[in-house]
């Protein structure tokens, strides 16, 4: 890790500038997270009335080979296949009743 009081005052505002980058990018992260949490729970609650299977694998694989296409780096296949696993597992567990 950088020592930051051993960096030029240019330097610093370079560093600055990124991390606020970083962290605006991060909140937009937690947002939309937390617009597919209360989509998927919108889901969950109309196919629970409807006496409906809540987990459709051939979705779930057709959202990833769909994602897998979208996907222009520099996240690396595996690594979208890794967090995309994440996301699923996450939403599974913080929609369910």
């Amino acid at each position: 890790m950088m020592d930051d009081d051993l960096v030029s005052p240019t330097d610093a505002a370079i560093i600055r500038q990124i991390r606020d980058q970083i962290i605006d990018n991060d909140v937009r992260l937690v947002q939309a997270i937390n617009q597919r949490l209360t989509l998927v729970a919108r889901l969950r609650a109309y196919k629970h009335e409807r006496n409906m299977e809540f987990v459709d694998p051939s979705r779930e694989q057709w959202m990833h080979r769909y994602l897998q296409g979208a996907n222009r780096g520099p996240l690396s296949s595996g690594g979208l296949t890794e967090i995309y696993g994440h996301v699923l597992e996450l939403t599974k567990s913080e929609t369910e009743e």
